[in-house]
């Protein structure tokens, strides 16, 4: 998505809010009318407005059949930084929220000869939505679901309800002696062109990207909830603007994304670490700085297009598509 487009937004109401977990709860958001919500793909999020003024991105759970809801699932981070706990806190049955068009940075390969999916904690949330879509078209499929233990695993009794013990991996640490999943077996176990999917804390991430190493990028996929880097904030260049010709300092301490806000353009955004890719914008010219965990590695080289909540600029001027 460029980042010079608006993001198509609308009212949703909380028809339910459900505790799925201690800390977790699902919320099942729906039109006002009983009109159809705009279609979605599995692995795709949708932007929350919350209360607080936050704007932050949670992943669809639901089939993606399903076009008279979205359902997310969401923990409560105590030690976050409140956009959490504003949804757990103020959004309750009834409230009507503002949410964006779903869109998705981690698509599922429909025609995969075997698809691997590795979920950690929380992780497990876009997982659920791959799993429907994979069942619905009678593709192969697996699912290793680890959590610290079974009162901090989410959706349990849905996961085992999708197929039998070779389809469906439940690993609790607590059980199994503190022992992490072995992320090495589990992908050399797997046939030789599965494609892999993994969600789930950064060190399981940092993990499954060294055993993943020697793949075909195009048969990895990862999605991050937290940024895996600090935003580019050394400043020091001008950033272009190509169609209004306009030209901005950004200074240090500054991102590119929070530079034009101050100083009055009204660009997409959600969540400010490039997790989200709702501030994505078309490069011109110039060398991005990328800090994002979206982009994949022929993306960043090619250098055409950028995060620019986190990302920043290698080159004296940067020209952006704005």
């Amino acid at each position: 998505m460029n980042g010079s487009a608006v993001l198509q937004s609308m009212e949703v109401l909380v028809h339910a809010v459900i505790r799925e977990a201690p800390d977790l709860h699902s919320w099942d958001l729906r039109s006002p009318n009983d009109q159809e919500l705009p279609a979605f793909t599995a692995g795709a999020h949708i932007d929350l407005h919350l209360p607080n003024g936050m704007q932050r991105s949670y992943s669809l759970v639901n089939p993606q059949t399903e076009r008279h809801r979205y359902v997310i699932a969401v923990q409560k981070e105590i030690n976050g930084r409140g956009g959490s706990r504003c949804l757990h806190e103020s959004v309750h049955t009834g409230n009507l929220i503002r949410v964006s068009a779903p869109r998705n940075n981690f698509p599922l390969v429909e025609n995969a000869e075997h698809t691997i999916l590795i979920a950690g904690g929380i992780g497990i949330t876009p997982l659920l939505c791959m799993v429907h879509r994979l069942r619905h078209l009678q593709r192969p499929w697996q699912l290793y679901y680890a959590a610290r233990s079974r009162r901090h695993a989410a959706f349990v009794d849905t996961v085992r309800d999708f197929g039998s013990m070779e389809q469906v991996h439940i690993h609790l640490d607590e059980e199994c002696g503190g022992k992490l999943l072995d992320l090495h077996a589990v992908v050399s176990a797997a046939p030789k062109e599965a494609h892999f999917y993994c969600c789930g804390p950064l060190p399981m991430l940092t993990v499954f990207e060294q055993v993943t190493a020697g793949l075909p990028p195009s048969n990895v996929h990862v999605e991050s909830f937290t940024a895996r880097q600090p935003p580019a904030s050394g400043g020091g260049y001008v950033v272009r603007l190509a169609r209004s010709g306009r030209e901005i300092r950004v200074d240090k301490g500054q991102t590119i994304l929070a530079t034009l806000l101050e100083a009055g353009f009204d660009l997409p955004h959600s969540c400010l670490e490039g997790v989200c890719g709702a501030c994505e914008t078309k490069v011109v010219d110039g060398v991005p700085d990328h800090r994002d965990s979206i982009l994949s590695t022929s993306e960043r080289e090619s250098g055409k297009t950028m995060m620019i909540c986190c990302s920043g600029s290698r080159s004296e001027c940067l020209v952006l598509d704005l």
